[in-house]
């Protein structure tokens, strides 16, 4: 990476109460550029004491407006450019993420020698995998193919121009504003790429139950909120994962439940099979890792998560109240 790249590239990290993570954060993205704003999001540890001592720019995001990280990464952003608007390309990334040496030297020859694209994004992977099965799971999940794509995580490289045309991401969403911003992107008619390549390092710390829970119920009102803005063909964003939500979830063990209160119970036995069948389908499909078969339930149970999700979002929509956002940290 030149110079010239050097000085064109600016960094957004968002976060609150990351204690030495954000260190971490930082300190791995500062020999990239001195272009980096910091939003805080009311913190009460030394957040912000850290981030100023290391000299990075600090934006104490107005917490008198509902929060989303949205808002924070559109905060940030808009902050970036008014502090260095020679800038051309910008990387977002979470507080409780680090940056792999040598990341974004490569994302930004590969926007530099492909002008289709306006996002790429690489590997995000779990810094603690072992330390219980919901980071290992969440490390499955980011583990996704390499080539165009239709959407990215929360770490990825942009092009400024193209975020700025689409006006950046949709600061009313709780959750999945990344996907959401890259369809507009694409209608735009610009491309995402996930090139193979290691992107960050994430620190979950998903340790309990309760915790993997809020995740799950968070990414169902995701899909559904996804799904209310984008759900119309041809796009259909989010479709398969609020029909999954609401088949797994709800209509299956509503009909389970249903059969056997009036005592059919052939039907009933039939539908408890069908959840052993994918129970057994999905074990597979994770056969040979550590936490196949605690993966495998996980997978079912999450569907119950994903429709309380599901049901919030339709239920704030029916009665015209404002989401909170779901924190699982």
């Amino acid at each position: 990476m030149s110079i010239t790249h050097f000085n064109q590239i600016g960094v957004v990290v968002i976060g609150r109460n990351e204690g030495d993570r954000l260190v971490k954060c930082l300190k791995s993205i500062q020999s990239t550029t001195d272009a980096i704003v910091y939003v805080d999001s009311a913190s009460v540890d030394s957040s912000v004491l850290n981030a100023s001592n290391l000299g990075v720019n600090v934006l104490n995001l107005n917490m008198q407006l509902p929060f989303t990280a949205a808002r924070a990464r559109n905060a940030g952003f808009e902050h970036l450019m008014a502090l260095y608007p020679e800038i051309v390309f910008v990387q977002f990334v979470d507080g409780d993420c680090e940056v792999v040496d040598g990341w974004v030297p490569i994302a930004v020859d590969f926007l530099s020698s492909h002008q289709e694209f306006a996002i790429v994004c690489g590997r995000r992977r779990e810094r603690f995998p072992g330390s219980s099965v919901y980071n290992f799971q969440c490390d499955l999940e980011w583990n996704t193919s390499v080539g165009e794509t239709k959407a990215c995580g929360g770490d990825f490289l942009a092009r400024v121009d193209h975020f700025k045309a689409v006006g950046g991401f949709n600061d009313q969403l709780i959750a999945g504003e990344e996907p959401e911003l890259c369809v507009r992107l694409r209608n735009a008619g610009w491309k995402i790429q996930r090139i193979n390549a290691d992107m960050t390092w994430h620190d979950a710390n998903i340790l309990r139950f309760g915790q993997w829970w809020k995740r799950n119920v968070r990414a169902g009102h995701a899909y559904a909120e996804g799904y209310a803005l984008h759900g119309a063909k041809p796009e259909q964003h989010k479709k398969k994962e609020v029909l999954r939500a609401l088949l797994w979830g709800g209509v299956l063990p509503f009909s389970f439940l249903a059969f056997a209160l009036l005592s059919c119970w052939s039907v009933a036995i039939f539908l408890l099979l069908i959840y052993l069948v994918q129970f057994f389908r999905l074990r597979t499909r994770f056969s040979g890792h550590i936490f196949a078969n605690r993966l495998a339930l996980l997978m079912l149970l999450a569907k119950f998560a994903e429709l309380q999700g599901v049901l919030m979002f339709g239920k704030n929509r029916l009665f015209g109240r404002k989401a909170r956002i779901i924190e699982y940290k």
